[in-house]
């Protein structure tokens, strides 16, 4: 049997996988086990912000690989003190907990604000978050979650959670009781159809939360690392959380996951009250360094806010002429086309041909190719995106 074969036969198959194993990587091009070469502009859905195999996060990781490996949070890491000192000098935070992925932080940054609200706020404990809302697959990341088909089979859902309609703050502010602990929310929806809310509505949430004595968490898992064209999304709007949760882009590929909070959140957890074995260990955070050291070096969210004006404009010059292209939403390289119809089709078809995109919401096409993805690549990817498309519509 071959790869693929077996995969099907030994892996629990929660996952819907396309016919391909992809063997080798760099800057914004895959090659399969048969040679096959593929233009990616998934990056592993908003993860290889600067393209596949980076040299300098392959170094990184393989000289820290030699030096040592794991040892535990019983310890100071020196990785990761020097890269939590960087996240809280380039953010609003003033403390960074690590663990290995987005739901982890968003796990950490949920227990956070519950944690806070039993000792500040007499025992608050609900949180309020968003309609089409994706905050991952834990438990109390899916109660958060405001999406029925991820949460069906799983009930009952970790309690105390009221869902709204996104992009609106009044609806927030008419959820909030004595008993609110938080609200969370994503600057940009990902999961949800790339998916940005009105002017102002970040901006309007830090008033209210404010206000009534409610911590904001911004989950940034897909938006934070540069990927709409600032470092993180949240600085365009001027109005910083109380709590943040970073992932995907952090470590290129590494696994990483980081909860940043100001003091007021962050000293409600003390020692014993939340942990993580590999969180923060030394190849991860070897990697992560590596990363915004290039963000550094290279300006890397300038990079994006670059490629995804000339993106976009690529994109709406196809959705011009085709009367299945709703619109062409999003910020920097975090970009979807939505559809009046299923996008999967479309995904299918440039796979065929070689470029990688994926359908978000059903209906919505989602870019978000490396950071690093050059002219030349969007426009050996459009022609191969207009034929797709005018097939589907046709169809």
């Amino acid at each position: 049997m071959g790869l693929i074969e077996d995969g099907e036969k030994y892996l629990v198959q929660n996952y819907g996988r396309l016919k391909v194993a992809f063997t080798e990587g760099k800057g914004a091009r895959l090659w399969d086990q048969t040679g096959k070469e593929y233009l990616d502009f998934l990056a592993g859905i908003a993860v290889t912000n600067l393209g596949h195999s980076h040299p300098k996060v392959a170094e990184a990781v393989a000289a820290q690989a030699l030096k040592l490996v794991h040892t535990s949070n019983l310890y100071y890491i020196g990785p990761q003190v020097e890269l939590a000192r960087w996240l809280v000098d380039h953010s609003f935070a003033d403390r960074a907990f690590f663990c290995n992925s987005g739901t982890e932080a968003n796990e950490a940054a949920l227990k956070m604000a519950r944690k806070w609200g039993a000792e500040n706020k007499d025992g608050a404990f609900e949180i309020v978050a968003a309609e089409d809302s994706f905050h991952g697959r834990t438990m109390f990341s899916l109660a958060v979650t405001g999406q029925k088909k991820h949460q069906k089979g799983f009930a009952p859902l970790v309690p105390g959670v009221r869902i709204v309609p996104y992009g609106d703050a009044a609806a927030v502010e008419k959820a909030l009781t004595a008993k609110t602990a938080a609200v969370i929310v994503e600057p940009i929806q990902g999961e949800g159809g790339v998916r940005v809310p009105p002017e102002g509505y970040l901006a309007a949430l830090r008033e209210i939360c404010d206000r009534e004595k409610v911590l904001l968490i911004y989950d940034e898992v897909q938006t934070g690392m540069g990927r709409t064209g600032r470092l993180f999304a949240y600085e365009e709007a001027g109005a910083p959380p109380d709590i943040m949760t970073l992932a995907k882009a952090l470590g290129n590929g590494f696994p990483i996951g980081a909860t940043l909070a100001n003091e007021k959140a962050a000293s409600a957890l003390g020692p014993g009250s939340h942990a993580s074995t590999f969180g923060g260990n030394f190849l991860a955070c070897a990697a992560a360094l590596a990363v915004v050291r290039e963000f550094e070096e290279k300006d890397v969210p300038a990079m994006a806010r670059e490629m995804g004006q000339y993106l976009r404009e690529r994109l709406q010059e196809v959705a011009a002429d085709l009367d299945c292209v709703q619109e062409v939403r999003g910020k920097g390289l975090l970009l979807g086309m939505a559809l009046d119809r299923p996008g999967q089709p479309v995904v299918n078809d440039l796979f065929e041909d070689g470029v990688i995109i994926n359908c978000t919401a059903e209906t919505v096409l989602r870019f978000v190719p490396p950071l690093t993805i050059t002219r030349e690549e969007v426009d050996e990817m459009i022609p191969k995106l207009r034929v797709a498309l005018e097939k589907l519509e046709r169809s």
